[in-house]
């Protein structure tokens, strides 16, 4: 069973068992389509294709929400039975390499009480790079029945974080230039929600593109932690998709318990009543 990460040769043993379901979460934030090319050219055999945007998000609301709020729950369920997860399935995630859109899809699928979902160690491009197959053949939509089991208690809400007597101590998963509101490109307001500390999900990841040895992923989280509860550790990012990231990590290494803010910065700054914080 595997609930936070699997290398290419783990995956490769169980690739052909019947309980074993991959979904390819490739996606490009400036084109949106290259994903689902990139898949339909060459995928891990038997994968399903997940697009961010209409698969693992919501009706984006202008003024009102993120960039990527999640998906309405009855229809993501539908998708997960046509992707052939049902309880038991060893669902396996991958996306081009680092992991990001990946684990939005590793969180989606555990929020519903799903437990045996891992992401990719190196994604995609690792697994060419250890020469394991691959195909352009499309599966067949299957017809399986997932129930859900959302917990609700994993996540953060807007509100939540901005209360004056809030307990949380939030994280940033963005690159620390946007942490810090500089080189701003993607979203129309610069800066972070005030209070939060740097933790760039990149930082999981060591040169070679796959995530660090557990020793160094538990130094890293201990010392942004500093003793501070698990539970009230609440991450974001820009849209709430690479946050997950950092939620993989801590999974990875026996640390559960974290939780996500959603909506994140792409949300946070639809309210212009919402405080915004600059520099470090």
């Amino acid at each position: 069973m595997y609930t936070s990460l699997i290398n290419p040769s783990a995956l490769n043993s169980i690739l052909e068992q019947k309980n074993t379901v991959v979904i390819d979460c490739r996606f490009v934030l400036d084109d949106t389509n290259a994903g689902n090319q990139s898949y339909l050219q060459s995928h891990i055999p038997g994968a399903h294709y997940a697009h961010l945007d209409n698969d693992l998000s919501g009706e984006v609301i202008a003024g009102k929400t993120g960039r990527h709020p999640f998906p309405v729950l009855e229809d993501f369920v539908k998708k997960c039975g046509k992707w052939g997860i049902q309880e038991g399935a060893q669902v396996v995630a991958y996306d081009q390499g680092h992991g990001g859109i990946a684990a939005r899809f590793w969180f989606l699928l555990k929020w519903l009480g799903h437990k045996n979902v891992a992401v990719l160690n190196g994604g995609f491009a690792e697994w060419q790079k250890q020469g394991y197959p691959i195909s352009n053949e499309t599966p067949k939509p299957a017809m399986v029945n997932f129930k859900p089991v959302s917990q609700q208690d994993w996540l953060v809400t807007a509100q939540e974080i901005n209360a004056r007597d809030h307990h949380y101590k939030v994280f940033d998963s963005r690159t620390s230039d946007r942490y810090r509101g500089e080189n701003e490109t993607i979203d129309p307001v610069a800066g972070h929600i005030p209070g939060a500390f740097s933790a760039p999900f990149v930082d999981n990841l060591g040169a070679n593109g796959q995530f660090l040895e557990k020793e160094q992923l538990i130094e890293r989280f201990e010392k942004l932690l500093s003793d501070h509860p698990i539970e009230q550790a609440v991450f974001y990012c820009g849209s709430g998709v690479t946050a997950c990231h950092n939620l993989l990590a801590l999974s990875y290494i026996g640390k559960e318990g974290a939780k996500l803010y959603p909506g994140s910065w792409s949300e946070w700054i639809t309210d212009e009543t919402r405080p915004i914080a600059l520099g470090d």
